[in-house]
């Protein structure tokens, strides 16, 4: 489909690709619970309770999330059409957190919003002509040729027939209501566009037309998209960096490619496995699929520390005491886990698992627990290997508090360490001898290949041939596997 190209310049309109249009900060929106002949506040409701994202000029970032975690809030603050009540709210450089109406007024040419159900968003007493043509009248601005003429090219743009200028919603089907609100939103050449679930409430082969018309429209007019939605493969299709919500928060935040091919936290790992695959091949296979125990908790009272680890398969201690910060573990990637999928543990010295854990865990394939603990197992090992080749190519000759000198030559280890190469070194808790050199350790010690070694608490040495106590050494290799929070104790 070719698309007229907007008159007066779009792209000199837009801000350069890749710099940041919008930023938000610490984002939140309290609703407050009154009761009483007085109307007293009793509790507030915490629709978005602390968001930190940036908005990039030309991309699209998609928003995911169960019903009721704060979506649509999110997109009308970003909008302004609800007042914040904490954060800040930066569009290119500018604060409008707390802008008023008559301060907001030239900022809603560059910042419109699709609203999600097509049938209530428009007046059904005004005719199309009239609803598209509003922002100009209400702007005061005159598009060249008139204000029909723009209407009618705009009803081209989206694929509508410009005759139907006179025509009324209740005359519409609604795939073509929703490109009606595309027109509208559109007709001020915006920079920023939210579009609040923009295909939800259609047909599955018209939400494929209406995606597909908003990526024509955003490669022409070089649009900026904020796209809410509930259908994870329409993000996946349209969206360049994704942000997974649950109650209030965002829990991860990353690049399209990242996210879908190795999920971080189990939420999203959650989401992704409700994903249908349309492969009749796969009919009778077994399904992976991770069913969540319960439902959403109430925002207006949520959990402590981590808000999804009432439902959480992996949880501990720490995470029901301890808030995990929104932090960046890999390039592009950032999650609010403790215990994170496809990454290292961030607690490994936290391996309980709390009552509603193991019990959410009973609701998860066994394929899956395993997985879960082999790829966290798998990279915490591959993070320890390359700390202990860093380790041995440095060589340092003294450890902290505790040291041991053998054949001249010492080594330091700190937490966990191991003699290679025919150098010893020190351990805290875990270490071992080889290559026939002596190691010094904490509690457990032990003496090889005729050379005595000195212990703390425990050691023996023999007459010119080191014994191995009975109960306490053994030789390399034996040290103990780090064990994977990933695996559950159900």
């Amino acid at each position: 489909m070719t698309i007229p190209a907007q008159s007066d310049g779009a792209a000199t309109k837009d801000a350069a690709p890749g710099e940041v249009l919008l930023k938000v900060t610490g984002l939140q929106k309290h609703f407050p619970i009154k009761k009483g002949l007085l109307q007293r506040q009793v509790g507030s409701v915490r629709a978005v309770d602390g968001l930190d994202f940036e908005v990039r000029a030309g991309e699209t970032l998609g928003v995911v999330g169960e019903s009721g975690c704060g979506k649509s809030t999110m997109g009308r603050l970003i909008t302004r059409l609800l007042e914040p009540t904490g954060g800040t709210v930066e569009f290119q450089g500018k604060d409008i957190t707390h802008l008023g109406v008559g301060g907001m007024r030239p900022l809603r040419r560059d910042v419109q919003m699709i609203f999600q159900d097509p049938y209530s968003s428009l007046n059904p007493r005004h005719t199309i002509g009239t609803i598209v043509g509003a922002p100009f009248r209400l702007q005061g601005v005159t598009p060249e040729g008139g204000i029909k003429k723009e209407v009618q090219r705009l009803l081209s743009v989206v694929g509508l027939n410009p005759e139907h200028y006179n025509r009324y919603p209740h005359e519409f089907s609604g795939g073509q209501r929703q490109r009606i609100g595309i027109a509208r939103a559109l007709a001020l050449k915006p920079k920023l566009v939210v579009a609040d679930e923009p295909v939800s409430a259609l047909d599955v082969s018209i939400q494929a037309q209406v995606v597909n018309l908003m990526d024509d429209l955003q490669e022409e007019l070089g649009l900026t998209y904020v796209i809410i939605a509930h259908d994870l493969s329409v993000v996946r299709h349209v969206s360049d960096r994704i942000a997974v919500m649950y109650l209030g928060k965002i829990m991860e935040l990353a690049d399209r490619e990242s996210l879908y091919k190795a999920p971080m936290h189990p939420y999203t790992k959650a989401l992704m496995s409700a994903v249908p695959i349309p492969d009749p091949r796969r009919k009778n296979a077994k399904s992976d699929r991770i069913l969540l125990r319960g439902d959403v908790p109430s925002p207006i009272a949520p959990p402590s520390g981590c808000r999804f680890h009432t439902r959480c398969w992996k949880a501990t201690e720490i995470c029901k005491t301890t808030e995990p910060q929104l932090k960046e573990l890999r390039p592009g990637q950032r999650v609010a886990c403790h215990h994170p999928e496809n990454f290292e543990d961030q607690a490994p010295q936290d391996t309980v698992l709390l009552s509603a854990a193991k019990k959410a865990a009973e609701l998860v394939a066994d394929e899956v627990l395993a997985q879960s603990a082999e790829t966290s197992a798998a990279v915490a090992a591959e993070v320890e290997a390359e700390a202990e080749a860093a380790a041995s190519e440095e060589k340092p000759a003294a450890s902290e508090g505790k040291g041991a000198a053998a054949a001249g030559k010492p080594a330091a280890s700190e937490g966990k360490g191991a003699a290679a190469a025919g150098k010893p070194a020190a351990s805290e808790g875990k270490g071992a001898a080889a290559a026939g050199k002596p190691a010094a350790s904490e509690g457990k010690g032990a003496a090889a290949a005729g050379k005595p070694a000195a212990s703390e608490g425990k050691g023996a040495a023999s007459e010119g041939k080191g014994a191995a106590s009975e109960e306490t050494a053994e030789a390399s290799g034996s040290s103990e596997e780090p064990e994977s929070s990933g695996s559950s104790e159900s």
